[in-house]
């Protein structure tokens, strides 16, 4: 399941210095505009305490934790979805991702220029809302052209509720708010689904602030905080500065001692990829066994047949019933002969939901 972040903001918050700490994939780092001219790729493990303790019970041959790809996208400017400086490439590139980190520059420096000449989170977040906003308002005008007529003249009762759907994000689009936020329901977006719309996807504000702010923020994350209370969006606040150093040191001793010595319980790179994790409305559930601890993404909600497929199409097709441990309980006793034993082990049919952290093994007849 390859899903897609990806990290935006204007030139020179500090996204690619992230990006840098979160991959081995290296982007230029350089303090001017546009050192990140293509989009880069970097394929990010989800840090999970879990699979670590699962691969201290079972030895496994080897072991395969969750990924996800994190994308750094060129910078904006004003006019961007007009064409403007990089507009075209950065709004084509963003429309391919599942998700979206906001890189907000929550910091003072005058060393570090600042594309618009001052520090102000709020404005630069409102000129990238702005320009995705006009993006899509170009984009819905155009279906509503294609859809009207039919929904006004004809018996098509889906093109009537696309037109109405996509009337009530037309206005909500023109007032200043992406269309994510639009009053309509949750189900009727799937009528738009193929549009791709750059404000429906999920979003993650990340604000970049300075070594003293990483633990108590500043006015600045206050100002950010307040602005999105209404977006239903997670506020994220790290220093790229510190995640940089982190990143230099080679043991994982010396990061934990720079972190305690900072009073940090965990990177802010960790918790970016966690809450990225969960933007994305993921959960996990492990296979165990001598030759392979692995992590599998599923979406929330998937049944156990759906989960199964991830693994193989077949899997899902000829799916018999799943065996199914809970991560608590393998820890607790140990092994899954020991937890067979307990009588903690449950055999699920088609419709069992399966839980984030469930430990599974499934039987098929293709």
């Amino acid at each position: 399941m390859a899903l897609q972040c990806g990290i935006v903001g204007l030139p020179n918050v500090g996204k690619s210095t992230l990006f840098n700490c979160l991959s081995n994939a290296k982007a230029q780092a350089a303090n001017f505009p546009f050192c990140t001219i293509e989009p880069n790729i970097g394929v990010i493990t989800v840090p999970d305490e879990r699979i670590n303790k699962l691969a201290e019970l079972v030895s496994p041959q080897r072991i395969v934790p969750n990924t996800i790809e994190i994308v750094d996208i060129a910078g904006l400017v004003k006019g961007a979805s007009k064409g403007e400086g990089l507009g075209n490439q950065f709004l084509g590139n963003i429309r391919t991702t599942n998700a979206i980190i906001h890189v907000l520059r929550c910091f003072d420096d005058g060393n570090v220029i600042h594309v618009d000449g001052s520090v102000d989170p709020i404005r630069d977040k409102e000129i990238i809302d702005t320009e995705l906003q006009l993006k899509d308002l170009d984009t819905v005008i155009k279906r509503i052209q294609k859809v009207e007529k039919m929904a006004k003249t004809g018996g098509d009762k889906d093109a009537k509720k696309t037109f109405e759907i996509l009337s009530v994000i037309k206005t909500h689009l023109e007032s200043g708010k992406s269309a994510r936020t639009a009053p309509i329901h949750e189900d009727d977006f799937e009528f738009i689904d193929d549009l791709a719309l750059l404000t429906i996807k999920p979003v993650l504000y990340v604000c970049n602030v300075d070594e003293g702010s990483v633990n108590s923020g500043n006015g600045y994350v206050e100002k950010v905080k307040e602005a999105v209370k209404d977006e239903n969006a997670e506020v994220l606040v790290i220093s790229a500065q510190i995640e940089s150093e982190i990143a230099q040191l080679e043991s994982y001793d010396e990061r934990n001692m720079f972190l305690e010595d900072l009073g940090l319980d965990e990177s802010g790179v960790h918790k970016l990829i966690r809450a990225a994790y969960s933007l994305l409305n993921l959960a996990t559930y492990f296979t165990a066994g001598v030759q392979e601890v692995r992590a599998w993404t599923i979406e929330t909600g998937y049944t156990a047949p759906q989960a199964a497929g991830v693994i193989h199409t077949d899997f899902e097709k000829g799916f018999i019933r799943a065996e199914v441990i809970k991560y608590d309980d393998f820890v607790q006793y140990g092994s899954e002969a020991a937890v067979k034993e307990a009588g903690k082990l449950s055999v699920e049919g088609k419709g069992y939901i399966v839980e984030d952290g469930d430990i599974m093994h499934f039987r098929f007849n293709v």
